[in-house]
């Protein structure tokens, strides 16, 4: 096989491992995503995929399908094998013990228990080892596992649905529904795959919030649908005040966690309902976001999704906490009365934050928006 014929083999079979991967966008979390194929020669002998934590690797569903074609084979991994034991046992001793001749990786490992590591031991095995196919691919699939372990913090969304002027509700506060059942399904995809639901108490007390998964609008098989609501993501409120009361529909769909900065005065009695308080430093009432999103992370949060009103998304916004924007755009003008996008008041141009459109796309009858916050200018 020549060289060319060789990189093409191993763009197409890593190509595979990351469509495996995807997979377990709804249910790997605090997990990361990650796909495996065994290659003899030319021909896929073995595929893999990881479903949940605490349950086998890519690398072994895989290796047990091969069975004895593996040896000699190339495994194609789209995260560094792990070398450490955890409630698995090491991937890396794994390809070594089935005798496979070669390992490509798409990306290191950036968890500190790993990180290079695993691909040392393959190496000391005497393994040929490559790393770095399809890269950007794998980093994107992992965003929010790669966030946490190299900053400490998860990756941050904020969901906006929004009218072509650009407001999210009528002056009453009246809502529901601007955008149509497509918006609404790619919102619940949204949910699934993320740790975290984070809202506020303004949007639970106005708009009845319950903020659950809902599988039969989630639009996936039945194998993806039953796995997503094996692991529904944790409905956090951040409530400084504790205004909202046990009563409402939010409390009462599922154990939820309360971020407040008033938690020693109802913690017995939010207990005894079943939902966690967590005592977040703030200011006047207002909890500390990025506190907040600190300690998220230590609990093993990759991916937060932000569904709140123009005053929590504001917040998040202006304290540059925010990776990524989905908006959702609806073929109607609400007027200009209406409430606005974010509570972000700004004074001149020159205050404008930049955001770079790297999705475009229609939804059913709407348009989905995706943007990030562009990078900094340097003058």
């Amino acid at each position: 096989m020549t060289a060319s014929e060789q990189a093409a083999l191993d763009q197409r079979s890593m190509a595979r491992a990351l469509e495996l991967a995807r997979n377990g966008l709804y249910s790997t979390h605090p997990n990361p995503r990650v796909g495996c194929v065994i290659v003899q020669g030319t021909q896929i002998v073995g595929e893999g995929w990881h479903a949940r934590a605490g349950e086998p690797h890519a690398e072994v569903y895989a290796l047990r399908q091969a069975g004895e074609k593996a040896r000699g084979a190339t495994a194609y991994v789209t995260l560094e094998p792990c070398s450490h034991h955890g409630r698995t046992p090491p991937c890396a001793d794994a390809l070594i013990n089935a005798g496979v001749a070669r390992v490509v990786v798409a990306m290191q490992d950036p968890n500190p228990q790993v990180a290079g590591s695993g691909l040392a031991r393959l190496q000391a095995a005497g393994i040929s080892v490559q790393c770095g196919v399809l890269e950007a691919e794998a980093r994107l699939l992992n965003a929010g596992f790669i966030k946490r372990m190299e900053q400490g913090l998860p990756l941050v969304r904020v969901k906006l649905a929004m009218s072509l002027d650009g407001r999210t509700a009528m002056a009453s506060g009246e809502s529901q529904w601007i955008t149509g059942p497509a918006a609404r399904a790619a919102v619940q995809r949204l949910r699934a795959r993320s740790s975290i639901v984070l809202t506020g108490a303004d949007t639970v007390l106005a708009d009845s919030a319950r903020l659950t998964v809902r599988p039969d609008e989630l639009g996936l098989n039945a194998e993806l649908t039953a796995l997503a609501m094996t692991r529904p993501p944790l409905r956090v409120l951040v409530d400084g005040r504790l205004r909202v009361p046990l009563s409402a529909p939010f409390y009462q769909v599922g154990p939820a966690l309360v971020a407040t900065c008033a938690a020693a005065m109802a913690r017995e009695r939010f207990l005894d309902d079943g939902h966690q308080l967590l005592a977040v430093p703030g200011t006047n009432g207002h909890v500390d976001l990025r506190k907040l999103l600190l300690e998220l992370a230590s609990r093993g949060a990759n991916e937060v999704l932000v569904e709140a009103g123009p005053r929590l998304a504001g917040a998040f916004a202006r304290q540059g906490l925010v990776d990524e924007f989905q908006l959702f755009m609806a073929a109607k003008f609400l007027g200009c009365s209406g409430r606005p996008l974010l509570d972000w008041p700004l004074a001149k141009m020159a205050d404008a934050p930049a955001l770079k459109i790297v999705e475009m796309r229609a939804v059913g009858d709407d348009w989905r928006i995706i943007a990030v916050p562009a990078p900094a200018q340097h003058v």
